[in-house]
């Protein structure tokens, strides 16, 4: 079968299972969420061995970034899933008695998910949690930049999981191009900001909602107040949180640290002492660190570094290997904010420091940039953690940490502005995909005639003060009956 008449036949199906409302039924929610349960636990070696072939990750970054995480989620969304689905009792104005008001959540329906190369495994089934908790019917869109894994969830997703509901379609650029051309009920896109406007361009044809899990320049303030072992916590977090999560190929990275220049030095000896420690003297040997995703990705960061200024900035790391696409974890001090190093997102690992006369100036420079996915600020002063929340703006902001609110699930997960749009985990995946629908009822008795015309100047008076005092409302409902 041609591959357009194909996929014509997979969204058919897709759409005539969720007409059927197969998935509305707790029954099949639960059991679609064990299904994959089941598959993490049975595959869990396979899944490991693509996520090194695409990625170059240890098997420990793999288990705690992707598989446990989503098992985690998975947990969750079964233990609260019934809570979710309940419709929600609201107390209506009296003047509407006798009535019943209730929240409804409906599925919004056939959705599409297009998952990043970076998280190849979560990024694909944690927004896919959402889909089958919510009861919608779902095809997920992998990223051809990680084959292996996307070839692998398309084996597993069919053997595992009730295909007329949910469907893996491979593929690269021209697929995705057929797919953003057919009408869905919601988009789920994680990747770059320039694709995510090609999504909400495309979406916007059929007035389709779209949740975009974008990038973002992840800035890290460190506050030299910071007692000594205070300061050595900190940088460990941070450089786990810059070269400890998949080669700092993530949305979450930390990208630059804001420091102010007497702490320049003591930090730089630091990050390079920690660097050490996490991944040893030959960190390519180690493969502790995982490698870049391609050539494409390896030239890109390549071409960052080869910059004049940013070269005369860089203090530690720099080296190359092209054949093992592997980039040394490199500190810049002070490189120029012109730069591309400094305007676009890094994804790689490479830590600009920029210096500052005192840190409070990092909050106009955050404010000075688009908003971004996290902050993360390292500080025991309560006064500059106030003016970090009132005066910045950024999907999150985490406090003497870094990357672990994405673990979460009684957070919500996502970007503002540049970083994205929407949020998920948790119950915030169950509301991503669905719709909740208001439903009042009503009886036939005890009809106030002041909605009626003719009008009449009670009339008005009575509105009024049906506005202004609802708490009188049931004895005015009684007044305008005869009126």
């Amino acid at each position: 079968m041609a591959p357009l008449l194909a996929l014509q036949e997979d969204l058919k199906e897709l759409r005539e299972t969720f007409r059927s409302g197969a998935t509305r039924t707790v029954a099949w929610r639960k059991a679609q969420l064990r299904s994959l349960v089941k598959l993490l636990r049975e595959q869990e070696d396979q899944i490991f061995a693509v996520l090194h072939e695409d990625l170059g990750k240890h098997r420990v970054e793999a288990y705690r970034d992707e598989v446990g995480i989503v098992l985690k989620s998975l947990t969750y969304s079964l233990k609260h899933l019934e809570k979710w689905v309940a419709p929600k009792k609201v107390q209506l104005p009296l003047v509407f008695f006798p009535a019943m008001g209730e929240v409804v959540p409906e599925p919004l329906g056939l959705v599409l998910i297009f998952s990043s190369w970076n998280y190849p495994i979560g990024l694909s089934l944690e927004p896919l949690i959402g889909a089958i908790s919510a009861g919608c019917t779902a095809v997920i869109k992998p990223s051809e930049h990680a084959p292996a894994t996307s070839s692998f969830l398309a084996k597993a997703i069919s053997r595992y999981m009730d295909t007329k509901a949910i469907k893996v379609i491979e593929g690269g650029v021209s697929v995705s191009e057929h797919l953003l051309q057919e009408k869905w009920d919601k988009i789920f896109f994680t990747g770059s900001a320039q694709v995510g406007r090609v999504i909400m361009s495309a979406a916007a044809k059929h007035l389709t909602p779209v949740t975009l899990e974008l990038g973002g320049k992840c800035p890290t303030v460190l506050d030299s107040r910071l007692s000594s072992s205070d300061r050595e916590m900190a940088v460990k977090r941070i450089s786990s949180g810059k070269w400890g999560c998949c080669n700092s190929q993530a949305c979450l990275a930390v990208d630059y640290l804001l420091v102010e220049e007497k702490l320049a030095s003591t930090l730089i000896d630091l990050l390079k002492k920690s660097i050490k420690r996490l991944f040893g003297e030959k960190i390519v040997e180690t493969r502790a660190s995982g490698k870049i995703v391609n050539k494409h990705h390896f030239k890109r960061l390549c071409r960052l570094l080869e910059d004049p200024g940013v070269s005369k900035s860089i203090v530690h790391g720099g080296s190359v290997d092209e054949d093992k696409l592997f980039i040394e974890p490199t500190i810049l001090l002070d490189p120029p904010l012109a730069s591309e190093l400094m305007t676009e997102e890094i994804f790689g690992p490479l830590l600009p420091i920029i210096t500052l006369k005192n840190i409070e100036e990092s909050i106009e420079f955050i404010h000075s940039k688009p908003k971004p996915l996290a902050i993360y600020v390292f500080t025991k002063d309560e006064m500059l953690k106030r003016r970090v929340l009132s005066e910045t703006s950024s999907g999150s902001v985490i406090f003497n940490d870094v990357l672990i609110h994405y673990v979460s699930a009684e957070l919500p997960f996502g970007g503002v502005g540049k970083s994205g749009i929407g949020s998920y985990h948790g119950k915030f995946s169950f509301d991503t995909f669905s719709h909740e629908k208001a439903v009042l009822r009503r009886y036939f008795f005890l009809e106030p005639q002041a909605r009626y015309p003719p009008w009449n100047d009670y009339k008005l008076k009575f509105i009024r003060l049906l506005y202004r005092f609802d708490y009188f409302g049931l004895l005015l409902l009684w007044m305008g009956l005869k009126r």
